[in-house]
C-alpha cells in the first residue's frame, strides 16, 4: 500500500484502521467473513479496467477473450460446486440477484410468498420500503409462538389460500433448517415456482453439511460473501427447463440471464467475478468442508454457552451458522446492546425477534454468527470465553469492567491474526 500512502494518505489511513479493527476485534456478524489472500488479489487485479456487457462469447465490447475465460471458469465451478444445471455469476449483490429472479419468474404486481422480515426474512422478501414490496404483492409466512420455528402446515395453508406465483424459501435471521422438500410439494400443489434464497447458508450447502435446496428449487439465489467466503457479490442458479411455462420461447436459464442483463444491470464486475471463481475453487477443497463443520460446531457451542449464562436464544438453539439472541430478560434494546459490544471490540448487529414489541431501529434482539471467527481459527473452548465476555459487557455499565473486557477481546483476537504479512497491516 506504499503507493496509496503517497497518493491518497487519507484513504490509506482508513484502510489501515479498518484492517486493524478487524484484527483487534471479534467479528460475530453472521453475514460477514474473511476472504483469502487469493480472493483479495483477484479483486485488486486489472480486470477492473474491462467493460464486458453480455456473456462469454456474446459480448457487446471487444477485447474480452480473457474475461470470457474467468467468467466461464466461475460459471463451471459454481455449477459443479452446487450440482446446478445453470449459473449466472454476474449479479453485483444479493438484492439485485433477487430482483432478477423475480423478474424472470413473475410479472410486476404478481403475488409472491416469503418469510416475514420480522420473523427472520430479508428486506427483499417483500418489505414495503424495498423494491420487492413496491413492485410485487407479497404475502408472508413466519414462525409460531410455541417453538419459534416455521410450521409447514401453516405455510401450506397460506399458500393454498393466497395462490402466489412464487414461493420463496430463505432467511437472514433464522437458525433452523428449512424443509425444502415440503416447500417443493406445496409449490407443486398450487402451481408456483419455488425460489430459494440461500445467501446465508450457501457455504454450508457447498460443503454438504446442510440440507440442499438446489434439487428442489426452480431458482436459487445467493450472495458469495457470507458462509461461502468469497468476494462481495451474488449469483443465481437454476434449472434449464421452465416447469410452469414449457411452451415459452426462452427456457428458464435464458429468462434468468435476460433478467440479469440487460434487464437488471449493465456491465459486470469482472474483477469480482474472477474472485468468485477463486472462492468457488476454494469451496471445492476438503479444507473447506472441515471449515464449515467447525462453523457449525462453534455456533452450537456459542449458543449453548450463552444459554448456560442465562440468555435466551430464539427457537432454543441453532442448526446453522447463526443464532438470534433475545434481550427481553435483560431489559435492554438491541441498539444499546450492539453499542455496548462494539465498545469492547465485539461486533454484532441488532435484529428483530419474532413477535417483537420494539421498533425495527431498536429491536429486542441481536444476531450472532460464527463464520468469520472460524475462518480465523477459533474453536469451541474459545466460544465459551466469548460468551462470557458478551454477557459481561451486556450486564454491566461499568467503564472499568468494559476496559477489562476490551483487553481480553484483544488478547483473544491476537491468538488468530489475519493478513499478517500484507502491506496494509
Amino acid at each position: 500500500m506504499n503507493h496509496l500512502k503517497q497518493t491518497d494518505p487519507e484513504i490509506a489511513e482508513a484502510i489501515a484502521a479498518e484492517t486493524k479493527r478487524q484484527q483487534d476485534g471479534l467479528e460475530l456478524i453472521a453475514s460477514e467473513n474473511i476472504v483469502s489472500p487469493s480472493v483479495l488479489e483477484a479483486l485488486g487485479s486489472p480486470l477492473t479496467n474491462k467493460y464486458s456487457e453480455g456473456y462469454p462469447g456474446k459480448r457487446y465490447y471487444g477485447g474480452n477473450q480473457h474475461i470470457d475465460v474467468t467468467e466461464s471458469l466461475a460459471i463451471e465451478r459454481a455449477k459443479a460446486l452446487f450440482g446446478a444445471e445453470h449459473a449466472n455469476v454476474q449479479p453485483h449483490a444479493g438484492s439485485p440477484a433477487n430482483l432478477a429472479a423475480y423478474m424472470a419468474l413473475a410479472e410486476t404486481g404478481d403475488k409472491i410468498m416469503a418469510m416475514d422480515l420480522a420473523h427472520g426474512g430479508h428486506l427483499t422478501h417483500g418489505s414495503p420500503v424495498n423494491f420487492s414490496g413496491r413492485l410485487y404483492r407479497f404475502v408472508h409466512y413466519g414462525v409460531n409462538r410455541k417453538d419459534e420455528r416455521i410450521d409447514m402446515d401453516e405455510v401450506r395453508e397460506i399458500a393454498v389460500r393466497e395462490r402466489p406465483k412464487v414461493i420463496v424459501a430463505g432467511f437472514t435471521a433464522y437458525s433452523r433448517h428449512l424443509d425444502f422438500a415440503a416447500f417443493r410439494a406445496i409449490a407443486d400443489e398450487i402451481g408456483a415456482y419455488l425460489m430459494t434464497d440461500m445467501a446465508h447458508f450457501a457455504g454450508l450447502v457447498a460443503a454438504r453439511v446442510h440440507p440442499d435446496p438446489v434439487p428442489h428449487s426452480d431458482v436459487v439465489t445467493t450472495t458469495t460473501h457470507k458462509t461461502l467466503r468469497g468476494p462481495r457479490g451474488a449469483m443465481i442458479l437454476c434449472r434449464t427447463a421452465d416447469r410452469l411455462r414449457p411452451d415459452d420461447k426462452k427456457n428458464l436459464a435464458q429468462k434468468i440471464d435476460s433478467a440479469v442483463f440487460p434487464g437488471m444491470q449493465g456491465g459486470p464486475l469482472d474483477h469480482a467475478i474472477a474472485a468468485k471463481a477463486v472462492a468457488f475453487r476454494e469451496a471445492s477443497l476438503p479444507e473447506f468442508t472441515a471449515y464449515q463443520k467447525q462453523v457449525l460446531k462453534n455456533a452450537v457451542a456459542l449458543s449453548a454457552a450463552l444459554q448456560e449464562r442465562g440468555l435466551k436464544i430464539v427457537s432454543g438453539g441453532t442448526d446453522n451458522h447463526l443464532m438470534l439472541l433475545d434481550l427481553t430478560s435483560l431489559n435492554l434494546g438491541g441498539k444499546e446492546a450492539e453499542t455496548k459490544l462494539d465498545s469492547v471490540g465485539i461486533c454484532v448487529n441488532k435484529n428483530m425477534i419474532p413477535f417483537d414489541q420494539r421498533k425495527p431501529n431498536d429491536p429486542s434482539g441481536l444476531r450472532l454468527g460464527t463464520p468469520a471467527l472460524t475462518t480465523r481459527g477459533f474453536t469451541e473452548p474459545e466460544m465459551a470465553e466469548i460468551a462470557g465476555l458478551i454477557v459481561g459487557a451486556l450486564k454491566t455499565a461499568d467503564g472499568l469492567t468494559h476496559d477489562g473486557i476490551r483487553g481480553k477481546v484483544r488478547e483473544l483476537a491476537g491468538r488468530h491474526p489475519i493478513y499478517a504479512d500484507w502491506p496494509w497491516c
